[in-house]
């Protein structure tokens, strides 16, 4: 079963090198935004710090991979194979999927925590409300300053106005992810319903909580927002 998609990930050949040692969160976080700190004065209450807007940037980053990703199934009539190198070393082959659906499963978590950090929550797979509150530790939108006082959490009608088509796609699109997140991914329950339109309200959603981001947070904070968006390689005619 795929949450997203019909397809399956198939059979995938994995070789390591013996000295090889996989990449972590932190690793990704040090190298990804080439100093937070060089494009910000941060402003905020209760110990927020550069590595809270680090980790930010790098959740946009990882939405925009999967919204790649899901770019790619919606134009496939058949799952295509892959082969992957680092450096001239193949150490991957298999079909596709072995690429697209972590990578889409990975926005999916990335989202819920930005919709989340925005002060949003999801009332069941159609529908969102405004997030009650929020834990000490949390790092959420409302603990930080901008120059013009405090950020508040995103409120319900301000969300869907970024995206340009009907305000019942958008808040279905995003309700969608948080359901998904929820009741599938992050947790397994009884209570998941897959959309017969998952893919489309997916790849809404990747490109709608980028934007609530940059409108929400980056400007209000007037600092730089990350250079995110992705392209794929142009194919052969």
């Amino acid at each position: 079963m795929h949450l997203f998609a019909t397809r399956h990930i198939g059979a995938v050949d994995v070789g390591l090198r013996k000295d090889a040692t996989q990449p972590t969160l932190l690793n990704n976080l040090q190298n990804m935004s080439n100093g937070v700190a060089n494009r910000v004065t941060l402003r905020t209450i209760k110990n927020m710090s550069n590595n809270d807007i680090e980790l930010l940037d790098y959740r946009m980053h990882s939405i925009a991979i999967g919204h790649l990703a899901i770019r790619y199934t919606l134009g496939w009539r058949a799952v295509p194979s892959i082969k992957l190198f680092f450096g001239e070393d193949q150490v991957i082959e298999g079909l596709a999927t072995a690429f697209t659906n972590p990578a889409i499963e990975s926005a999916l978590i990335h989202c819920r925590a930005l919709l989340d950090f925005l002060g949003l929550a999801a009332v069941d797979a159609n529908t969102i409300e405004q997030r009650k509150g929020a834990r000490k530790d949390d790092i959420v939108i409302e603990k930080f300053m901008g120059p013009n006082g405090m950020l508040q959490k995103v409120q319900l009608s301000k969300a869907l106005l970024s995206y340009q088509g009907s305000r019942q796609e958008a808040e279905k699109a995003l309700a969608y992810v948080l359901h998904t997140t929820n009741k599938a991914l992050a947790h397994s329950t009884q209570g998941f319903s897959k959309s017969n339109e998952a893919s489309r309200l997916l790849e809404i959603a990747f490109r709608d909580v980028p934007t609530l981001m940059i409108n929400n947070f980056y400007k209000p904070m007037e600092i730089k927002s990350p250079d995110y968006e992705l392209n794929g390689r142009p194919r052969n005619a």
